[in-house]
């Protein structure tokens, strides 16, 4: 019997992602995702408040690794550099993860609401890196710029690395827009 093991979680995750691919985020059911991963509605709802939050389960730790690692940055960093840190370790922490955060995206791409919720997400993950900015010190408007400038480094980088297919891993990507937003602000 299959609904006592202990990975119910990332089962419920994975056949929600089949079923948002096959037949779309508003045609499936809560019902249809724990069949498919052969549990019940209410293991369901103890591990997720709702269907979306199945996509973004992972937002937490993600926030907690980008400002852990920011505030982690040596005191002589400047903003950006502890911003760079950070992209760079959530950067690593996708590193095999390349075909389902592919798979995750265009399910996300595909509806508004999850779009919305997305920029949910990524304002408060932008807010809470402002937050330790200014706790390093970091006077506004800067704090806010740079948070809001990392976090759009990540989005590009994350949306041409789901993208990708010679293999490229997100770090590349993320270096990259890092180099060309410096480049922007420099006037080059």
């Amino acid at each position: 019997m299959g609904r006592w093991e202990p990975n119910a979680r990332e089962r419920l995750q994975q056949a929600a992602l089949e079923l948002y691919s096959e037949r779309g985020f508003e045609q499936t059911t809560v019902a249809e995702i724990a069949k498919r991963a052969g549990l019940t509605e209410r293991t369901f709802f103890r591990h997720f408040a709702d269907k979306r939050e199945v996509l973004f389960a992972g937002s937490d730790t993600l926030q907690a690794l980008f400002v852990s690692t920011a505030a982690a940055a040596p005191e002589s960093a400047a903003p950006i550099d502890a911003i760079a840190a950070a992209l760079d370790a959530v950067a690593a922490a996708f590193q095999d993860r390349h075909a389902h955060s592919r798979r995750r995206q265009t399910v996300i791409v595909a509806n508004a609401e999850l779009r919305e919720r997305e920029l949910i997400k990524l304002a408060s993950l932008s807010a809470a890196l402002a937050d330790t900015l200014r706790q390093r010190g970091v006077a506004e408007p800067a704090a806010s710029l740079t948070a809001e400038a990392g976090i759009a480094v990540f989005k590009v980088a994350f949306e041409r690395w789901v993208g990708e297919t010679d293999g490229r891993d997100l770090g590349f990507f993320v270096r990259e827009s890092l180099d060309e937003l410096k480049g922007v602000a420099a006037g080059d």
